[in-house]
């Protein structure tokens, strides 16, 4: 339970949990941590309080962080635990085989990063990193400004 009124910051008292968990080894090297955003809906605290935490975690040595991936328990270089795939390509994933399904249509807007980010609970370079690989794929096409939008499908991928 954490003490939101006392004098320990809350990245602290929520760094001080994890580190728990990787002593009592709930958490194994290799496991991945919680993301900024799940934790910021476990323990009610804001995404700042949440990159606080990682970076307290690192600090101690406890964890490292991969970009795009995910923060992992132990130094880099510790083989990571069922790492099948990156979430952005999870997240690409979905959106794809919604497409393809008709959900979301040809020359529609697709959910936005912040959408994608509260569905999947990632940072927005995970959903950037999702919707550039839509793009790349040829499922979709950004507008300046606007917003992203699915291509027509002459321009998508072939299964």
């Amino acid at each position: 339970m954490l003490d939101r009124g006392g004098p320990i910051p809350l990245y602290i008292q929520v760094a001080e949990l994890i580190q728990e968990q990787i002593t009592s080894g709930e958490l194994r090297p290799g496991e991945a941590v919680l993301s900024e955003a799940a934790m910021e809906a476990e323990f009610d605290i804001a995404r700042t309080t949440a990159r606080n935490v990682a970076r307290e975690l690192r600090r101690r040595q406890l964890v490292h962080t991969v970009q795009g991936e995910g923060t992992f328990v132990g130094p880099p270089g510790v083989p990571r635990v069922n790492l099948a795939r990156a979430m952005y390509v999870t997240i690409a994933d979905d959106i794809a085989a919604r497409i393809r399904r008709g959900e979301f249509r040809p020359n529609r807007a697709i959910p936005s990063e912040k959408v994608l980010m509260r569905w999947h609970g990632v940072a927005k370079v995970t959903a950037r990193q999702a919707v550039a690989r839509l793009r790349e794929q040829g499922w979709v096409f950004t507008v300046p400004y606007r917003g992203t939008y699915v291509s027509d499908p002459e321009k998508w991928p072939d299964e």
